[in-house]
This record gives structure tokens, C-alpha cells and sequence, in this order.
């Protein structure tokens, strides 16, 4: 199995467009020192997609969104559309993370719908799927999250999978320090790769106070390829060196 690595920033509600500015001039200097097998995704907010187009421009940082909605264009005051993202040079957009299902009632359908538009308009999707403690204490992780793997990629290809990107997320890890044991979030993550056909080459990233200090345990991982990184990923020479610490073990 041959699977690309792959770490993604997601800033949530931080940073401003000239915070944005300043981090990826402090960030892109130390790309030459990164390994060239890990691939890099920011994903800021909106309001600072176009600075860090612009500045990430040149370089092989990619350029990530937090969201967006599944119709093209119409009357959704809010909304991000898909093309407005690929406008600025989007190549991914994380879909179903917890905070928007748990505060957007973003469901398992609207999750499938985002998936089937941002794969029509050639964006990258990268789904979040994860239990809360209270399923984790009942024992039904594993079904909770093949279940919301099989409904998000309900009616895609099965060759479409290898180019899409999943993330396991443990709601009761994200942000809290309270990480998921290397061993045990492996398992779970061979339990979603195992859920569909299609998923052997398929990156699966682990996500939860993923950081400095322990990314390189779930790197050694055999069906962990990298990370969906939350805080930490905040500050630039903190990320360039979990990044480091991401790359393939020797």
C-alpha cells in the first residue's frame, strides 16, 4: 500500500488576512528544509483565502477552505460556493468536521452533497469522521464511523476514492490535549479504510491535539498518513516542525 502523506492546517476562526500574510512568509522559508513526501494543505478562513493565494503563490503549499456549500450559486446569505473557491486556487475543502455538524447542523446528507459537488468541480474533499466519548463508552465507535464514511461517499465511484481524503477526528480529543492512543486510533482508521471499497489508497489523516510532541508516534502508524492539525498548526515554526516530524519513518 502506497499512500501520500499529507498534513493540513485547519485555523478554524483565527487569524486575520495580515496575520495570514505574516505566518506564510514566516512558513515558506522553511520549506526547503521539509520532507518532500509529506503535502502541505492551509486551510484559513474566508476572509484570508485570497491573501494566502497570493503569498503562498510559487510554492507547494496548497491552499485549503474550512467549508462550503453545495449549490454552485443562489440564495444561501453566507455561503461559500465552489467556484468562488477555485477562483483563488482551492485545491481542498474540509467537509462534516464535528464543530460544523455539532453548531451548523451539518448532517451525513449535506456532507454527500458537499462531497459529490466538490469532486464535480475538482476540489479535493477531506471528510471528517469521529465519535463523541459518550458513543466511544458505548462501544459503538467502530459502526459510528463506518457509518458516516459509507453515507458521505454514498454514490461515488469506488475509483473516485482514492482521490478523496478522510480524516479521524475523536470528537472527545479535538482541542482538549486527551489524544487518541496511536494503536487505537490505527485500528479505528484500518476500520474506516477497510469500509469501502476503494479506500486502499485512500490518505487518512488522525486529528486531536495532534502535536510537536506526538505526531511522530501515529506517523509510525500503518494506516495513519498524516494529520488534520488544529491549534497546532497555528503557529508557523511549531507546524513546519510537526511537518518534519510527519514524514515517513526510515
Amino acid at each position: 500500500m502506497n499512500v501520500r502523506r499529507l498534513v493540513v492546517a485547519n485555523w478554524k476562526m483565527n487569524k486575520t488576512a495580515a496575520e495570514t500574510a505574516d505566518y506564510i512568509d514566516a512558513f515558506v522559508v522553511q520549506l526547503p528544509s521539509l520532507p518532500r513526501d509529506v503535502e502541505i494543505v492551509l486551510a484559513p478562513p474566508f476572509t484570508s483565502i485570497c491573501r494566502a493565494a497570493a503569498k503562498r503563490e510559487g510554492s507547494r503549499v496548497r491552499l485549503g477552505a474550512q467549508t462550503m456549500h453545495w449549490e454552485l450559486h443562489g440564495a444561501f446569505t453566507g455561503e461559500i460556493s465552489a467556484p468562488m473557491l477555485r477562483e483563488f486556487g482551492v485545491s481542498h475543502v474540509i467537509l462534516g468536521h464535528s464543530e460544523r455538524r455539532a453548531h451548523c447542523n451539518e448532517t451525513d446528507r449535506t456532507v454527500n452533497l458537499k462531497v459529490h459537488t466538490a469532486l464535480e468541480q475538482s476540489l479535493i474533499p477531506i471528510v471528517a469522521v469521529g465519535e463523541t466519548l459518550e458513543q466511544r463508552r458505548a462501544g459503538v465507535t467502530d459502526d459510528h464511523v463506518v457509518a458516516q464514511t459509507r453515507a458521505a461517499f454514498d454514490g461515488v465511484d469506488a475509483g473516485a476514492l482514492a482521490g478523496v481524503v478522510i480524516a479521524y477526528e475523536p470528537i472527545w480529543a479535538i482541542g482538549t490535549g486527551e489524544n487518541c492512543e496511536p494503536a487505537e486510533a490505527n485500528r479505528v482508521m484500518a476500520t474506516i479504510r477497510s469500509s469501502l471499497q476503494g479506500l486502499r489508497e485512500t490518505p487518512i489523516l488522525y486529528g486531536g491535539s495532534m502535536n510537536t510532541g506526538n505526531v511522530a508516534s501515529y506517523a509510525t502508524q500503518p494506516d495513519i498518513n498524516g494529520g488534520l492539525i488544529g491549534g497546532a498548526s497555528l503557529d508557523p515554526d511549531g507546524f513546519a516542525q510537526l511537518i518534519r516530524s510527519a514524514a515517513s519513518p526510515p
